[in-house]
C-alpha cells in the first residue's frame, strides 16, 4: 500500500502483519504465563480478530467494550474489569459468560452476588513503592487490606461467589526487571493471603504496564519478562493484561499538509486532522515519532505540526527537525496503534473522521 496516496486524508492504516508477528512473539515468550489482551488499548474490530489466535483471553473495562468484544469474538474468553460497574453492566458480564470478574470493593462484591453465580479475582491496591513508573495506577483502583479481608470474609457467605485470585495493576511504563520486581512483590503477598483463605488453584492477574518508549529506545524485553514469571510464580496460574505494548507499534496516522507559515519566527507545518484523530501526544505530553512519505530531504530547520483544532493545545510534534514541506505533503504518525482514536475527541469542530487500511 502506497501510504503516500491514499485516495483520502487522514488515514489510520493498521499493519496486521506486523502485529500477528509480535504478538506471536510475545505469546511464545511468555510461555506458562496467561497472555489476554486489553482491549481498552485498540478495540478495533480487525485487531481483536488478528490477536485472538495469539492470546488467551481479553480484558473488558465496561458494558460497551464487552458487547464490542463478545459479538466480534463469540467464544473469547473474556474478563470484565474497571471501577464504577454498574449493575447492568455486571449483568450483562455474567449473561455474556465472562470467566473472571475483577472486583474493585465490597459494594461490588455484594451488588454481583445478587446477580448470580460469578467466578471473582479480587483487586488489591497494596501499598507498594514504584519508582520510576509513568502512571500509578492508586486511589480509586482496587482495595486495601482491610476491604480485601472484608470481601474474602463476605466470599465465605456468597455459595454463589467463587474466589479464584487477586488481580493487581499498580503501576505503568516499567522495564522487565522493574516489572519483574513488582511481580515478585505482588505473588510474594498474594499466596499466602490466598492459601490462608482456602483457594486452591489460586490465580495472579499481575496487570499491564510494559513500558512503550516513543522516542524510538529499547523495547520491552518479553523474553527476560517470561523467563522471570516463569520462576516467580511456582503454585500460581499468573496472567498479564497488556494493551499499549502489544498494539502500539502496529498503526499509522497518515495525514496531508495543509499549510505552513512562520510567525514571530516560529514555523508551523499545518496538517489536516489533528489530536482529535491522535490523542496520544497531547495524552502523554510527547512528540509523535513521524515519517515524512514524500520527501528524502534531511531536516533542515525546525517547526511545529499542528491540526486544524481552535486550540493551541492541537499538537503533535513542538520544534522538531524537519525537511523543507509544502502543502500536500504527506507525513506518517508512528506508534499511533494504541490509545490514540480510541481515546480522542472526535466531534470537536465536527471534521471528517479518519478512513482505515489495513495491511495484511
Amino acid at each position: 500500500m502506497n501510504l503516500a496516496a491514499l485516495p483520502r486524508y487522514p488515514a489510520y492504516v493498521y499493519d496486521l502483519r506486523g502485529l500477528a508477528d509480535h504478538v506471536r512473539g510475545v505469546r511464545a515468550a511468555l510461555g506458562p504465563t496467561e497472555l489476554f489482551y486489553a482491549a481498552k488499548a485498540n478495540p478495533d474490530a480487525e485487531i481483536l480478530r488478528t490477536l485472538a489466535p495469539h492470546v488467551d483471553g481479553f480484558e473488558v473495562s465496561s458494558g460497551g467494550e464487552l458487547a464490542h468484544v463478545r459479538a466480534t469474538l463469540p467464544n473469547a474468553r473474556l474478563a470484565f474489569g474497571g471501577p464504577g460497574k454498574t449493575d447492568d453492566e455486571l449483568a450483562a458480564a455474567l449473561n455474556a459468560k465472562v470467566e473472571r470478574v475483577h472486583v474493585e470493593s465490597p459494594r461490588e462484591l455484594a451488588r454481583l452476588a445478587a446477580l448470580g453465580p460469578a467466578e471473582v479475582l479480587l483487586r488489591a491496591n497494596l501499598p507498594i513503592a514504584v519508582p520510576g513508573a509513568v502512571l500509578a495506577m492508586s486511589g480509586p483502583f482496587g482495595m486495601d487490606e482491610d476491604a480485601l479481608n472484608e470481601c474474602a470474609r463476605l466470599i465465605s457467605d456468597m455459595p454463589d461467589i467463587t474466589l479464584r485470585g487477586i488481580h493487581t495493576h499498580l503501576a505503568s511504563g516499567l522495564d522487565a526487571s522493574a516489572m519483574l520486581d513488582l511481580a515478585s512483590r505482588i505473588t510474594s503477598w498474594a499466596l499466602p493471603w490466598l492459601r490462608a483463605r482456602g483457594v486452591p488453584e489460586p490465580e495472579i492477574n499481575l496487570g499491564g504496564g510494559m513500558a512503550v518508549d516513543y522516542t524510538g529506545g529499547t523495547r520491552f524485553d518479553w523474553t527476560a519478562y517470561g523467563q522471570g514469571l516463569a520462576d516467580i510464580g511456582s503454585g500460581a496460574t499468573l496472567r498479564v493484561e497488556p494493551g499499549r505494548s502489544i498494539t502500539a507499534y502496529h498503526g499509522r496516522y497518515v495525514t496531508d499538509v495543509l499549510d505552513v507559515k512562520t510567525t514571530r519566527g516560529e514555523t508551523y507545518v499545518i496538517l489536516r486532522g489533528g489530536t482529535h484523530h491522535l490523542r496520544t501526544p497531547a495524552a502523554k505530553g510527547h512528540n509523535q515519532p513521524f515519517e515524512v512519505l514524500t520527501s528524502s530531504v534531511a531536516p533542515i530547520h525546525r517547526a511545529t505540526l499542528v491540526g486544524q483544532l481552535c486550540t493551541p493545545k492541537d499538537v503533535l510534534a513542538r520544534d522538531i527537525p524537519v525537511p523543507p514541506l509544502a502543502p500536500g505533503d504527506v507525513i506518517a504518525f508512528t506508534m499511533a496503534g494504541a490509545y490514540a482514536w480510541n481515546i480522542s475527541h472526535h466531534d470537536f469542530l465536527m471534521h471528517p473522521p479518519p478512513t482505515f487500511h489495513y495491511l495484511r
